[in-house]
């Protein structure tokens, strides 16, 4: 049963890759999604910002819609974004009243996981969106875990069978699922992503030997603890930084452990390129569900910092293990990366993973994907016309 899974998915991938990028024709998108103004706590804002941009770039005009939320009001990295155009509302009622025209009449309707009310907006949109409407599911995992016993707030059963098309955070086997269980008519991988032009190599005085970024989760902080906080008290001269927020006060960070409460994305890549190593833990339901790449992931490589892995099924899909990413179980596993590679195989990891990810996984990729999928469905509708 995993093989065929597995296979479907490949198959799904040869899709993508094997068509041309060619411009299609402009396109009217409109994006609903949770935030793209705010990255604080969340790593929507940095996806939203890497599509809308590419789309914008590939000609298309791109509305995105924000729900107003106190939260992200106050912490607006991102305000007024320099691509596209961006409207907050406050209400569904002010949603439906002020942007019916624009949804009616877009090519492309996409609403994201986690945006306020989202059940009530995607019925809305789904019924009144002339063109083609997709859910960009960017929490996967949690979503179908969820769902499978009851409803969420922002997707409901009923509604996945609504969309044109379920774009997923994850990849593999979970997507025959949608289709399967959840009636989807069709879902596709549509992975996280790196701006190069954000993320690159850079000379830099190296801070520390290695470093985490994530916001605080309860199912993380094993992983954290095994790889990062268990390595930092065994090896006493390491350096060691955990950048992120909502961390409890209760946990005893060791000297050699620096804290960052946040970093706005302008400095992800100076803390990456300030790292000899990068960690990369993944939340219990992506593991589970496997094929799931963190945003984290592809932005430490675009740097160039080679990345020390939790493992996961389908990683072998993203970066091969050994020679593009280092997998480590234990404390142990970690320190001997820390302490016995030498700088040029450090070194050559690094760069193997920026190639791939270079290749195969900027926003521009995500954009031309977004492209294929519309088409995709787009020549459905016309084959049953």
């Amino acid at each position: 049963m995993i093989g065929l899974s597995q296979s479907v998915d490949v198959g799904r991938e040869a899709r993508i890759t094997s068509r041309p990028s060619a411009m299609p024709p402009r396109l009217n998108i409109v994006i609903l999604g949770l935030s793209i103004t705010s990255s604080w706590g969340n790593g929507h804002a940095t996806t939203y910002r890497g599509l809308v941009r590419e789309l914008t770039a590939r000609k298309h005009d791109v509305l995105f819609l924000e729900r107003d939320v106190e939260w992200y009001a106050s912490n607006r990295d991102m305000p007024k974004p320099p691509y596209g155009r961006t409207r907050l509302y406050r209400s569904v009622s002010e949603l439906k009243t002020r942007y019916r025209r624009e949804i009616a009449n877009a090519d492309l309707v996409i609403v994201g996981s986690y945006v306020p009310e989202g059940v009530i907006v995607g019925e809305w949109v789904c019924r009144i969106a002339g063109g083609v409407t997709a859910f960009y599911d960017i929490d996967t995992p949690v979503t179908i875990a969820v769902l499978a016993k009851k409803d969420l707030g922002y997707l409901s059963r009923d509604l996945v069978q609504k969309y044109s098309l379920y774009l997923s955070f994850t990849g593999g086997p979970i997507l025959d699922r949608i289709e399967t269980e959840f009636g989807s008519p069709m879902a596709r991988p549509l992975y996280c992503s790196v701006d190069p032009s954000m993320y690159f190599p850079e000379r830099t005085c190296i801070r520390w030997d290695l470093g985490y970024m994530g916001t605080y989760s309860d199912d993380r902080q094993p992983g954290l603890g095994r790889l990062l906080m268990e390595p930092a008290r065994e090896w006493k001269p390491g350096r060691f930084v955990v950048a992120g927020p909502q961390y409890p006060k209760k946990i005893k960070w060791t000297r050699n452990v620096k804290r960052f409460t946040h970093l706005s994305p302008a400095r992800h890549r100076a803390f990456y390129n300030a790292q000899r190593y990068t960690l990369n833990i993944t939340r219990v339901e992506m593991i589970q569900a496997g094929y799931s790449p963190s945003v984290r992931l592809f932005e430490a490589a675009a740097c160039g910092t080679p990345i020390i892995s939790d493992w996961w099924a389908g990683l072998e899909t993203i970066l091969e293990p050994g020679k593009q990413v280092l997998v480590a179980r234990s404390s142990a596993e970690v320190l001997r990366y820390l302490k016995d590679f030498t700088e040029s195989q450090r070194r050559q990891i690094g760069n193997n993973a920026r190639q791939v990810v270079l290749e195969k996984h900027t926003a521009r990729n995500r954009a031309i994907e977004i492209e294929q999928y519309y088409q995709e469905v787009a020549g459905r509708r016309l084959a049953v016309a």
